[in-house]
């Protein structure tokens, strides 16, 4: 029996255009894009479609960015091709997808959300003090023990268990290089710092979430049409009230994503599909569990490769 999940991608995917072919060919996506504008207050639309790798990626324009992409495909799948899944997870940012996927939000109120959740971690933390690297290779609990020894340079831990192999940290720059050049000595593969302008879910972000769950107090989530996966949790989402409390948390502290997935594998879910640009989360999925089905949904090719198998 097919059982569908859908996995919405988090900062980083973002590339110029994306989204647009999508934009020219339904309305359910042009509805998107064209609320997303009115609702931020600038032109998003062109500046996705025309504007550069560097334009995307600060932070404030990227995170709405990669979400109006996501909720267009999304849109498009559900409101053209009658499909909507079964259960769902997001990556980080993706998460907030995900809940307005499921109805928790709707689409005005999440971006409001998201563009007001870039801004605080912006500012939570000056440029150039954070930074972010990625570890190859090696066990969790030897990474875990890499930070422990570079903190007495400053803050440092895992941020994000993406996968068998790969584990991001975050944290104050010169600790997050010591970390990995520890991880390095203790036998990872490679480690690469990122380019992010914001070290995301450490410590360091602690302060942007408690000023994220003021903002999310004035909510009220809606009732959730299918289950998602908590980020912070590894677990289902048991209610829409239950988001004002995890999403600001989500900020400090790691993604479980490795877990998260296992999850809805261990309920029976065998295709998932990545609603969004990129294809970073079905890279994941490889790693995690190659028995799986994952099929990313960024352009109309890719739509029409997914509506074939999913036909056979």
């Amino acid at each position: 029996m097919k059982k569908v999940a859908f996995l919405f991608p988090g900062q980083g995917a973002q590339y110029p255009g994306m989204g647009k072919d999508f934009f020219e060919e339904f309305e359910a996506a042009r509805e998107v894009f064209l609320a997303a504008d009115e609702v931020l207050g600038f032109d998003l639309t062109s500046l996705v479609f025309n504007g550069t790798k560097e334009d995307l990626k600060k932070t404030e324009v990227t995170q709405p960015a990669v979400m109006t992409t996501s909720m267009a495909v999304f849109m498009v799948l559900k409101e053209h091709y009658q499909l909507v899944p079964q259960g769902s997870a997001g990556l980080s940012l993706g998460e907030y997808s995900a809940l307005t996927a499921s109805g928790v939000f709707n689409l005005e109120d999440s971006l409001r959300l998201v563009q007001k959740r870039a801004r605080l971690m912006q500012e939570g933390v000056p440029e150039g003090k954070g930074s972010m690297a990625a570890v190859l290779g090696l066990p969790r609990d030897k990474v875990e023990e890499a930070c422990q020894e570079a903190e007495k340079l400053g803050i440092v831990s895992p941020a994000n268990f993406n996968c068998p192999g790969q584990i991001v940290l975050a944290g104050e720059k010169d600790a997050v290089e010591k970390a990995a050049q520890l991880a390095r000595d203790k036998g990872a593969k490679r480690t690469a710092l990122l380019p992010m302008s914001v070290p995301s879910h450490c410590a360091l972000l602690k302060p942007a979430g408690d000023k994220l769950a003021e903002v999310l107090s004035k909510y009220t989530p809606g009732d959730l049409t299918f289950p998602v996966v908590s980020n912070v949790k590894a677990e289902y989402y048991k209610t829409g009230e239950e988001v004002k409390e995890l999403l600001p948390s989500q900020l400090s502290n790691p993604v479980l994503w490795e877990e998260s997935i296992k999850l809805l594998i261990k309920d029976g879910f065998n295709i998932f599909v990545e609603v969004g640009p990129g294809n970073t989360l079905t890279g994941f999925m490889k790693k995690i569990d190659r028995g799986v089905l994952c099929y990313p949904v960024g352009d109309i090719p890719a739509l029409e490769k997914l509506l074939k198998e999913l036909e056979g």
